[in-house]
């Protein structure tokens, strides 16, 4: 039999806030929930941002350290909720984009009356000096410069940013300040956030969860596509001597795009099993969830922790998808609402799927999933979020342009679909499916991606397949993006609506779609419409990728008829007490009493401690021994 990987937990940050407990998905459709779940969303994110307190059991408002009310309070503070999060005008937290620093090349000439003439300290003279410097000895330290010729220099200028829009995380909160970060790259920060954030939800205690699963049968994938090019990572390593600063001991090592999977291992988990990422531009979140379910469905491991974690939001990262004409930039959102007269860009609206568009947002984000097997979801009393069918990778062959979509997207989505009918049938994928689209608000996207649903839904005889894109409302965090998507879809399941592309007025007339039903606004379907979601990416480089999701119904059905009534009934006993430890968490992460899990030189492991035998290795604090025995699968190879 072949293993069902069971989503048991679920966490991170990204421009709509915490994932965990589907906060994230409630921020994108909060208008249109019960009253108590939009509430307690608003009060988590009211945490994050530092605007909400609780202390000496009360609430306070931290800005003016006065006692509130909870729910008038957080009503009072609604729009500025609303405004804090999402896809919005660039803030000043990470850079100021009204002053970014550049060099302009200028060559300063003596004339024949009067060389050229400076001072300065000894000490910064170059190394060589050129030949037509003339130096004098000034005291003090100084020294007195004449050059009969020219000299080359630069000056420092500053430009606004022509993109001030992008997916940032909610305003107010820094992950830095969470735990001893030691100059972490940012996305390193959003890792241990964002992992820890999963690891909590899960409402089963980790040492549990080794209680049941041996420690190399635990894999860790999770990576960025871009590595880390903030200062504090490849960014500063590639700066800093032309900067005249010196290089530190730590920003070559933290720049490694596999880093976040590095940090959940040695500094949240303390992880000995298998572990790495594939890199994959902007599908790298699919490829890693193939990676870990593979190892599922091979019986080579029982769980898996997958995911992403990306801070592109830097001037030069910006500057390089702006120049390839990618990014939408202010003058094209103004282009956009010529026919409205505004007066400023619209910058909640810069990401327009499917519409009539002029390119795509950035966006930071940082998303886990764990994932295992269907018995051990079971003995676990898990949370049960849905199931992972299958995911499909493939490539487009020859190509023009590196950046341009091709045939490989037909194949993904194809065999998604086939696979998906495959479990609930054909009529259920014509009914009772739907599409994640990968929907960056490209015009090439939009031309290109509708063909193959199109093209596809045609094949499969479906006459109006509902299709929505998640960058409408946080952007497009590249490895991270359909990390995002699946953990939206996931709030779907749970609360019933879907969200629509709510940024665009309507179908640009390009788009194919005789057999869509783009979702325009939020569409409420009910929480067992939907049997599986589509989950749709492309990279650039030709990096395709399509993802299979079960719903929680459908995978609850699937474990009753492999395991019986009797362990489902089973299940749902011991899910009641884990069902209250996420309750908990919830609650304490909503009142700042949750810590960030990072474990900094704790129970570090040598050699030493190791009980190592010729078929098993003891590992100290595990319960179960790795195995070592091994079979060779070319038995029939070899005398």
């Amino acid at each position: 039999m072949t293993a069902l990987p069971v989503i048991i937990g679920f966490g991170g940050i990204n421009p709509a806030g915490r994932s965990s407990s589907h906060h994230g998905y409630r921020r994108l459709v909060m208008d249109q929930l019960a009253a108590q779940d939009a509430m307690q969303t608003r009060a988590s994110l009211a945490s994050l941002m530092g605007l909400l307190q609780w202390r000496e059991g009360r609430w306070f408002n931290p800005i003016d350290n006065k006692a509130v009310e909870l729910e008038p309070y957080l009503m009072s503070i609604d729009a500025q909720l609303k405004h804090g999060t999402l896809i919005r005008k660039l803030e000043n937290n990470l850079f100021d984009p009204a002053r970014l620093p550049y060099h302009k090349k200028a060559v300063l000439n003596a004339s024949d009356a009067s060389p050229i003439r400076f001072r300065m300290r000894r000490q910064h003279l170059p190394d060589r000096i050129p030949m037509d410097w003339l130096l004098s000895d000034a005291g003090n330290g100084l020294v007195d410069v004449e050059i009969p010729t020219s000299l080359e220099i630069m000056t420092e200028n500053t430009r606004k940013s022509a993109v001030n829009s992008a997916g940032q995380l909610p305003s107010g909160f820094d992950p830095r300040a969470l735990y001893q970060s030691r100059n972490h790259p940012r996305g390193l920060q959003m890792t241990v956030f964002g992992a820890s954030d999963a690891i909590q939800s899960l409402g089963v205690d980790w040492q549990t969860v080794l209680q049941h699963v041996s420690a190399d049968q635990i894999s860790v994938y999770a990576g960025s596509s871009m590595s880390q090019l903030d200062y504090d990572g490849n960014g500063g390593l590639l700066q800093a001597r032309l900067l005249g600063k010196k290089v530190s001991s730590k920003q070559l090592a933290l720049g490694f795009a596999e880093m976040p999977a590095d940090f959940i291992n040695a500094y949240v988990l303390g992880n000995l099993g298998t572990t790495g990422t594939n890199a994959a531009a902007c599908a790298t979140f699919l490829y890693n969830l193939r990676q870990g379910i593979r190892d599922i469905r091979n019986g080579t491991h029982r769980l898996v922790i997958v995911g992403t974690a990306e801070a592109p939001l830097v001037p030069e990262v910006m500057d390089g998808y702006h120049t390839m004409g990618a990014l939408v930039d202010d003058a094209a959102l103004l282009a956009l609402d010529a026919d409205k007269g505004l007066s400023a860009p619209d910058h909640r609206r810069a990401c327009r799927p499917f519409g009539n568009n002029a390119g795509f947002t950035l966006g930071e984000s940082a998303q886990f999933v764990i994932l295992c097997d269907d018995k051990l979801a079971l003995e676990l009393g898990a949370n049960i979020y849905g199931s992972v069918n299958d995911v499909f990778v493939n490539a487009d062959g020859y190509k023009k342009s590196i950046s341009s979509p091709g045939a490989g997207n037909y194949i993904t989505m194809a065999k998604a679909m086939a696979a998906t009918a495959a479990v609930i049938g054909e009529q259920g994928l014509q009914q009772r499916s739907y599409v994640q689209a990968h929907g960056t608000g490209t015009p090439q996207n939009r031309v290109t991606e509708s063909h193959i649903f199109n093209t596809l839904a045609q094949t499969w005889g479906i006459k109006n397949w509902p299709v929505t894109a998640l960058k409408t409302y946080v952007g497009h965090s590249l490895a991270s993006a359909s990390g995002d998507q699946l953990v939206a879809s996931l709030g779907v399941w749970q609360y019933g609506i879907i969200p629509g592309i709510t940024t665009v007025d309507k179908v640009a007339d390009d788009v194919h779609g005789s057999h869509l039903n783009f979702l325009l606004n939020h569409t409420e379907v009910g929480t067992d419409a939907m049997d599986a979601v589509l989950i749709n990416a492309k990279g650039f480089g030709g990096n395709n990728a399509t993802a299979s999701v079960l719903s929680p119904q459908q995978t609850r059905k699937m474990l009753e008829k492999r395991h019986g009534k009797s362990a489902t009934a089973a299940w749902a006993e011991r899910n009641e007490s884990v069902k209250q430890k996420i309750a908990d968490y919830d609650e304490s992460v909503r009142r700042n009493t949750a810590e960030v899990i990072y474990r900094f030189d704790h129970n570090v492991l040598g050699g030493e401690e190791l009980g190592i035998s010729r078929d098993a290795i003891k590992v100290p604090g595990h319960t179960h021994e790795i195995s070592t025995r091994h079979q060779s699968p070319y038995g029939d190879m070899i005398d």
